[in-house]
């Protein structure tokens, strides 16, 4: 019983597998469910693809992303904006960048300027001081009228002054400061007669 059973559910020998005739074909597989066998069908060659075109104006963004090429010659204006003032593009065509050439032009001098004398007798002229240096005028300081806790807050704003704006303060004579901008020049004969005077205002 036991072997009728496997036969019949077909794990038994088999005395008439060998008489059975051979076939190479390779069975038709139902790829879309079960079913007879389907005739073979012919593949037929994939269409091709066309590319996208790609607009030149940029469209509203997707969920999926796209990926545009970049202009990357730009405008002149563009490549200026992004280069600096300092910079220009080399009209050879090369693609360098070289660099503007910096003007310089020396600052005039003015010779044989004539010094403004202040005797201050408070710190509110100290503001005098200041508006005729401003002005491009040496100004002589005398401070030996001064106290001496005025001459220490005048000569403070002095050099501060001096420091500030790019100019010179010299000593003449005791408690005398001569103050002179950087543009200005104060010549030698006019510096031995300040120098002599000794000092009276």
């Amino acid at each position: 019983m036991w072997r009728k059973a496997m036969i019949h559910l077909g794990l038994g020998d088999d005395a008439d597998y060998d008489q059975y005739p051979v076939d190479d074909r390779e069975p038709d597989v139902d790829h879309e469910g079960e079913g007879g066998p389907h005739p073979p069908q012919q593949r037929r060659p994939a269409p091709p693809v066309q590319p996208a075109p790609v607009s030149a104006y940029p469209e509203e963004p997707s969920a999926i992303g796209e990926v545009r090429p970049i202009n990357t010659r730009g405008t002149l204006a563009s490549r200026e904006t992004a280069m600096g003032p300092g910079q220009t593009v080399n009209p050879t065509g090369q693609g360098g960048i070289r660099p503007r050439p910096q003007v310089v032009r020396p600052v005039p001098m003015t010779a044989n300027a004539k010094p403004h004398v202040v005797v201050p007798a408070s710190f509110n002229q100290a503001q005098d001081v200041a508006d005729k240096f401003k002005s491009n005028q040496p100004v002589v300081m005398n401070l030996q009228a001064a106290d001496r806790e005025l001459s220490r807050r005048l000569i403070d704003f002095a050099s501060g002054l001096c420091y500030g704006l790019g100019g010179q303060m010299e000593r003449l004579v005791n408690q005398v400061y001569l103050l002179t901008p950087s543009n200005v020049d104060v010549s030698a004969d006019e510096r031995r007669r300040l120098e002599e005077r000794g000092y009276e205002s």
